[in-house]
């Protein structure tokens, strides 16, 4: 290993440790984050148990497991980023400073990635774990059925949903508006994900398609792995592959970005 090589590795812990501290310092916010996703996990709580004892079974799931998985989608909320943002990207472009950023010692995307999952780690116990806390307090959630996977998957559906974020952003070099992309993102994500509702609940062809898409390896997947709805190894399989496939189309747009920057406002 070159020392350059050995230099560029030891750097992504210190970038992931860098994405934790500095959002750590908006804590009031990550906790009012918390109480929003408490809250409405709450009131989802309740209209998925309206709809499961009318529909015992619906989707090969009982009451319990229905809101479990209320209370797991709200709590991967800030760590997946499911409304989309996250990353400084668009701002960057827009501002010209991205020029710097495609020089930096470790490539654009590596140093992103690196500082999003310190990101993800610090709102996972912050944002994350107060709704399930209170779910687990007010209605008793199920316990996981393969802790280590479900971590995993946890660890893999953020690496998904930055692959995901990290191409819709890096896509501002090319529109002079990115604000239709992102809002378009944001939805896709939130319905496909699977936090409006467990895709498992759609019949034929739509849900086969739904469960089949990338941002169900964000929400429904963990999930899933999660209350043992999923074999652990074909989901783990499935959030690598779209994993692989999102960082690769994100690692060649990031060549075509260094070669034609389109730079606005800056």
């Amino acid at each position: 290993m070159s020392p350059g090589h050995g230099a560029a590795v030891s750097l992504y812990p210190l970038l992931a440790w860098y994405g934790f501290r500095r959002h750590a310092t908006y804590w009031t916010a990550a906790l009012a984050g918390a109480f929003t996703n408490t809250v409405f996990g709450v009131l989802r709580a309740y209209v998925l148990i309206a709809l499961w004892q009318a529909r015992p079974g619906l989707g090969g799931y009982d009451v319990a497991a229905a809101v479990t998985f209320t209370f797991l989608t709200q709590a991967f909320i800030g760590p997946m980023q499911l409304f989309g943002g996250g990353l400084d990207l668009p701002q960057r472009i827009r501002s010209g400073d991205v020029a710097l950023d495609l020089v930096r010692p470790a490539p654009l995307q590596a140093w992103c990635l690196s500082e999003d999952l310190g990101r993800a780690a610090y709102l996972f116990a912050v944002r994350g774990l107060p709704p399930a806390l209170v779910g687990a307090l007010l209605f008793g959630l199920a316990a996981p059925r393969a802790p280590a996977a479900f971590l995993a998957s946890v660890v893999l559906g953020v690496v998904v949903s930055f692959g995901w974020r990290y191409i819709v952003a890096l896509a501002t070099c090319w529109v002079m508006d990115d604000r239709g992309l992102a809002t378009l993102s944001m939805v896709l994500t939130t319905f496909f994900s699977g936090l409006m509702l467990p895709l498992a609940i759609f019949p034929g062809w739509f849900g086969d398609l739904a469960r089949a898409l990338p941002w169900s390896a964000m929400a429904q997947v963990p999930a899933d792995v999660y209350l043992g709805t999923a074999e652990p190894g074909g989901a783990l399989a499935f959030q690598a592959g779209w994993a692989a496939v999102l960082i690769a189309l994100g690692a060649l747009m990031t060549g075509a970005a260094r070669r034609k920057v389109v730079i606005q406002g800056g």
